[in-house]
């Protein structure tokens, strides 16, 4: 790597943790960042609107206010504006949904995870989801160490009274899977896959997956896991992704991808992900661009890991300074000379940082544009907890922070999914199983 770029990194670096120690503060006006007389400083407060869920994953509205949302471990739900709740695809063994897929099951973190619809589904009625499934095994899934194709991305036309789902198609059948537990801190099947989707100012589909705790899989391009996909709706990739081991692949060296969204000033895609013990973070992308995640044992200095995963090393299981770890198996390794240098490194610390969604709307006053990120609050070896939303003032380059404040929505909780929805409000899912609107003015 070039000594011009390293010391771009290192002061990149830097300046993030200033800026971050320097205003982190509330929304109420109180703080260095947002305390001065005559900023558009908007009220913001929230709202239960559904409670009694079984881990709401994520969230899609249509332009009357009708709310698409997945259960993790249930199926695909909508309620509808006028309040009424439809249950229309279930996994395997549920209860109570219209129709169901047999090969769809829960397990660990895997399940039903991102649904998106599409940008002309007033039209088209055209509705996409990701879930594990079993369909697509054949004669692998034997071992973790072996190409395990267990999460698909399907898609759906929906009815006009919004009761009923048909005509599934599976567009991505090949993305990775872990099927047995391992010697892994969150050690268990169904680890890392990713699962959040969105559509692009192209109208091509983003998707994206997670490691699934395989040392190899976020730098080998022949595997779908710890990349992003951009694709059509048949499945297909956009013909300007310069990754040329599959045309599919925009991205890639991701370790679990949990949020993708679109600046509107200038349509650039972040994206937002977990890391380990140490710096979870915020990426503008680049196409072709590698997130620097190599988990990969025997290389860079590193020996043997235990399931051939370096991802919690060293000492995986006891609580060590995240810098020490950070230098052992970085979130966002300097060795590449492709690597997507992180706007945001949390500190160096990772709390779970999950889905993430550009405020938008004049009723946001100063924070339209920003980036909320939900907090699942994470604590891990004398890293502080703390379940919460995050608004992010990113730097028009995508390389750096202006600030970070916490978002006052009055509860604490694994925030999971953030969506936009009607009349610019936020919308939140939260692990322990409720929807919430939070609304500024």
């Amino acid at each position: 790597m070039k000594v011009s770029t390293k010391l771009r990194w290192l002061f990149t670096a830097i300046t993030s943790v200033l800026l971050l120690n320097a205003t982190v503060s509330y929304a109420d006006g109180h703080g260095s960042d947002h305390g001065s007389k005559g900023m558009d400083v908007p009220k913001i407060g929230s709202m239960v609107v559904m409670s009694g869920l079984e881990s709401p994953w994520d969230m899609a509205f249509t332009a009357d206010g009708s709310m698409f949302y997945t259960e993790k471990c249930k199926g695909l739900s909508v309620k509808t504006a006028s309040g009424k709740v439809n249950a229309l695809y279930g996994m395997k063994g549920s209860k109570g949904y219209k129709n169901s897929g047999k090969d769809l099951f829960c397990e660990g973190q895997a399940g039903m995870l991102g649904v998106v619809l599409d940008p002309n589904f007033k039209k088209n009625r055209t509705l996409y989801l990701y879930s594990t499934s079993s369909k697509y095994h054949a004669s692998g899934c034997k071992t973790n160490f072996e190409k395990c194709d267990g999460n698909i991305v399907m898609k759906f036309q929906v009815n006009k009274d919004l009761t009923r789902v048909s005509k599934r198609t599976d567009i991505v059948k090949d993305i990775q899977y872990k099927p047995f537990e391992s010697n892994q801190p969150f050690g268990g099947p169904g680890a890392h896959n990713g699962g959040r989707m969105t559509f692009g100012p192209e109208g091509y589909l983003w998707v994206g997956t997670g490691d699934r705790h395989r040392g190899v899989c976020p730098q080998d391009n022949s595997l779908v896991c710890g990349v992003v996909l951009r694709i059509d709706a048949n499945g297909k990739g956009h013909p300007k992704n310069k990754i040329k081991a599959d045309q599919r692949f925009y991205t890639y060296g991701h370790r679990n991808i949990q949020g993708i969204d679109f600046r509107p000033s200038d349509g650039q895609a972040f994206t937002a992900e977990h890391g380990p013990w140490h710096n979870d973070e915020i990426t503008a992308l680049v196409n072709g661009g590698n997130g620097g995640w190599d988990p990969a044992e025997k290389i860079a200095g590193r020996g043997a890991c235990p399931d051939m995963y370096c991802g919690y090393e060293p000492n995986q299981m006891e609580g060590m300074t995240p810098a020490v770890r950070a230098a052992y198996t970085p979130m966002s390794d300097t060795r590449f000379d492709d690597l997507m240098f992180p706007a945001w490194q949390n500190n160096g610390y990772s709390q779970g940082t999950g889905s993430a969604a550009f405020l938008t709307g004049k009723n946001w006053g100063i924070y339209e544009g920003r980036l909320a990120t939900g907090i699942m609050g994470i604590g891990f070896g004398g890293t502080p907890g703390g379940m919460r939303i995050d608004i992010v003032d990113i730097a028009p380059d995508g390389l750096s922070v202006k600030s970070v404040i916490h978002m006052p929505v009055g509860v604490s909780k694994r925030f999971r999914g953030l969506e936009m929805g009607p009349g610019n409000a936020l919308y939140a899912s939260t692990d322990e199983g409720e929807i919430y609107k939070i609304s500024a003015q």
